[in-house]
Parts: C-alpha cells; structure tokens; sequence
C-alpha cells in the first residue's frame, strides 16, 4: 500500500519521549503505522513519506510547538485536534496510542476534527513572556504570604496596607525576631527582591516588543488596562481577525454560560471556563473596582440586579468586546470624544 500516489492523511499522537504515526488513504485504508523517538530528524523523515502536502493532525498537547514546525517546514498541512474536543477517547474499552493517532485522522477526513488556531512562532514568543511573568508574581506573592505567616508566628502586627514598601520595609528592618525566624525572613526578602528584578525585566522587554502595536496602545485607552494586562490580550487572542464578532471572542475565552438544550428543556449555567486562564483573569482583574465608562457601568448596574460577582463577568465581557474592537480597527470609537 507504500505506492499510494493520492493525498494521505496523517494522524499524530504526540508525547513526551515517543509518537505514534499513522498513515491512511482519504478513504480511510490504512498504509502504514510507526512508532518513533521524539526528534525533528526524525519526524521529518517520517513525514516525508506521506508524499506532498500531506493532511496532518496532531493534539494540542505538551511541547507541540516543535512538532507544529518540522510538519509545516517539510511542507504538510498541519491541524491542531481541540484537547476538549476529542475527550471522548478516554471512553473507549481500549485504548492505546495507536488508536488515539487513527481516530484523530478518521476525524480529520470525515471533516469532524475540532480544530485550535495555530499560533505563529512570534504570537507563541509573547505568549510564553506574559505567561512567564504571571508565574513569577504568583512565586512572588506565595513568597509575601510566608511573610506574613512567619510573622503571625510571633506576635508581630502590621498596622501598613502594603508591608513591602517603604514603611513596610522599615518595619521589617527594625524587628527583633527569634534567630530561626530573622533567618527565615531575611531568606525571603531577598528572594522577593530577585523576583522583583526579573518580573521588571520581563515587563520591560515585553513593552518595548509591543511599543509599536497599534492594538496595544488602544486597548490601553480602556479604563482599568494598563501595559501588563494589554499584553497579556494582545499575547492572548493573538490573530483577532479569526473572529467574526466580539460574542465570539468572549466565548473563546470562556466567558461565557454552559448552554445545555433538549427537546423543550434549555438550561444555562455558570461560565464555560474554557479558554486561556490568564486571559479571563485579566479580563475580570481589569473590572474589579471600576465604577465608570461603559465597563464600570455594566458591573454597577448588574452587580445590583444579579450580585457582585455576576456583574464582574459582565463587565469582563463587555471589556473584551471594547478589547475585540480595539485590536481590530487600532482604536475603540466608543471611547473617542465626540464633537459637541
């Protein structure tokens, strides 16, 4: 079956140390299944012999991103499975590796594959600079928590708001602690100051990438976003024009109810929670406290009706929308002056 001449189509299931390759016609007849160690020589020889511009699917999973680049590099069309979208895997009676690449490829020849974007090498460089700044101030900040519970420890009250700042850091300078307890708390603070340093080098290098991005600097004009959290959209959503409307960005980044209908019976529910994290937690951080403009309107007049924090996810979606239109058109003409 190696002389098959017509298009192939190639389903990957991709691990860490090993991959399973299958090969079929777009009939669905199998030509051939191979197991390979993990390396780009090697998969790129493997998909050589699936002929020109082969049809390849592979799963949105760990360390994709090499394997994305050998495929469209040795010239094949590459789609990327939905993780959700193909959980039904887990409810077969058997399943292994080679059944997971087969299914993958009946799924994307029968035109049923739940696709994801494929972001470009330079969307996927930004995103790993604001994902590797999130995870350092959340390091930082399981770091100030210690603080503060090595502190409880001994009786030690903090009259200030914000114990490391300037007031804070005198505090911390004048106190007389239990030998175990100093050294702990000078361990500390000296691992928060090298975060501190990082996390600024990270902001600053990710601003000036995105000095000359004209949706950067518009979503900025939105009440609550600022530099990190305009980043993090921009990083995000990537490529906006894959969406048609704004409705469908704020579904994308779940934000959106569960819809569940049958028959006569329809029931909504929380939020889908299915998308980036990070991008939805922007979203609501940037409405927590606002109370002005469109967004700051939206989370008063809702949170008065359904509760608090209902009224954030709506003002989160409203954000978005504001977000969606800036990173389009370059500018949001909602929130432009209007003549009088």
């Amino acid at each position: 079956m190696d002389e098959y001449d017509g298009k192939q189509i190639v389903g990957i299931d991709l691990h860490r140390r090993r991959t399973v390759i299958v090969r079929m016609t777009q009939a669905g007849e199998h030509l051939e299944t191979v197991r390979i160690d993990n390396g780009p020589l090697t998969l790129g020889l493997e998909i050589a012999k699936a002929g020109e511009a082969p049809e390849v699917v592979l799963e949105a999973t760990y360390g994709w991103y090499w394997a994305v680049d050998v495929l469209q590099d040795a010239g094949a069309v590459v789609h990327l499975a939905h993780p959700l979208g193909v959980k039904g895997f887990a409810y077969r009676r058997v399943k292994n590796d080679v059944r997971d690449a087969s299914d993958l490829a009946d799924l994307l020849r029968m035109g049923r594959l739940p696709e994801a974007w494929i972001a470009p090498p330079a969307v996927r460089e930004l995103r790993e600079a604001v994902r590797h700044r999130s995870k350092l101030v959340a390091l930082r900040s399981g770091l100030k928590a210690q603080v503060h519970a090595v502190l409880g420890k001994q009786g030690v009250m903090v009259p200030m708001s914000d114990l490391f700042g300037t007031a804070g850091g005198k505090l911390l300078d004048d106190l007389r602690l239990d030998p175990a307890y100093h050294a702990r708390i000078v361990s500390l603070r000296r691992l928060i100051e090298a975060l501190d340093f990082e996390i600024d080098v990270v902001a600053r290098r990710t601003a000036a990438k995105l000095a000359a991005h004209p949706g950067y600097r518009a979503v900025q004009a939105i009440d609550g976003v600022g530099p990190v959290l305009a980043a993090i959209f921009v990083a995000d959503i990537g490529d906006v024009s894959r969406f048609h409307r704004p409705q469908q960005l704020c579904s994308w980044a779940g934000l959106t109810p569960r819809h569940r209908e049958s028959d006569t019976t329809v029931r909504r529910g929380q939020i889908t929670k299915h998308g980036s994290p990070l991008l939805r937690w922007a979203a609501i951080e940037a409405v927590q406290r606002l109370s002005r403009g469109p967004v700051g309107a939206t989370r008063i007049r809702v949170g008065a009706r359904r509760g608090s924090n209902i009224g954030k996810v709506a003002a989160g979606r409203k954000l978005l929308t504001l977000v969606f239109y800036g990173l389009r058109d370059g500018h949001i003409r909602a929130l432009s002056t209007r003549p009088a």
